[in-house]
């Protein structure tokens, strides 16, 4: 398998600190942010690594990570000349998947727990995807998942008034069915390419699974407050080490 990070969009929910560098390179505790999924990915076994990013910021990617020998992987690049979502930022890793199952993580996401063994499962599921579920108190930020009988039956994007505060986080297992699929989806009111549309064809198919995440989970680009927490959480975790 393989792993993509998507690191793109504008940051614009963290202006003026994205006003001349991308979000996933900003600061988490003694880190760039973009470091956390990285580590997440090579600790699953991943070493062959997309790093998808917007064309403002691009070549600051590859001069901060190289071709990322220093971390013990290998790593390639893609542009993503506009912001159009998360599904169509994946349709961008359609060559270098080539046709493998892929491990997809959003660059501001920071998970303790490791993915490892879902990553070993996943790699005998036949087909079809596993997404990971976390309990949120604020599940109406999210795309939330609704689970019955050990089944996932559906995933609402942001609900008004959510059934589960179950949050489908930002880490996404996909076989390689999923590339032609996303070129089925119409974009939304947003005008774009959504990973819960893209998420929920699984679903009705019956071939996605789960895992839900018991340690924190950090979403360092939702917010000023959520990118100081993230830095709160890791420190914490520093000072048990």
């Amino acid at each position: 398998m393989k792993g993509i990070i998507l690191a793109g969009g504008t940051g614009s929910r963290l202006y003026p600190l994205t006003k001349v560098t991308n979000k996933h390179l900003l600061p988490v505790y003694d880190k760039p942010m973009i470091y956390y999924p990285l580590e997440t990915l090579r600790e699953a076994g991943l070493d062959n690594i997309l790093i998808v990013s917007g064309k403002g910021h691009a070549g600051h990617f590859l001069e901060l990570l190289g071709d990322g020998r220093e971390l013990g992987i290998h790593l390639s690049y893609a542009v993503q000349e506009e912001p159009g979502g998360i599904a169509q930022a994946l349709g961008l890793a359609e060559d270098f998947a080539d046709d493998g199952k892929v491990v997809v993580m959003l660059g501001d996401n920071i998970l303790e727990d490791s993915i490892l063994d879902a990553a070993k499962d996943f790699e005998k599921q036949e087909k079809g995807a596993k997404i990971f579920l976390k309990q949120v108190k604020n599940p109406t930020s999210f795309g939330v998942a609704t689970v019955s009988d050990g089944s996932i039956t559906e995933i609402i994007e942001k609900p008004k008034t959510p059934v589960s505060d179950l949050a489908v986080i930002g880490v996404y297992m996909y076989d390689g069915e999923v590339f032609s699929l996303i070129k089925t989806l119409q974009p939304s009111k947003r005008g774009e390419l959504e990973v819960t549309d893209l998420n929920n064809y699984y679903v009705k198919q019956g071939t996605m699974t789960f895992q839900k995440i018991n340690g924190w989970w950090g979403d360092g680009g939702e917010s000023f407050d959520s990118l100081l927490e993230a830095s709160n959480l890791v420190a914490g975790k520093r000072a048990k080490q």
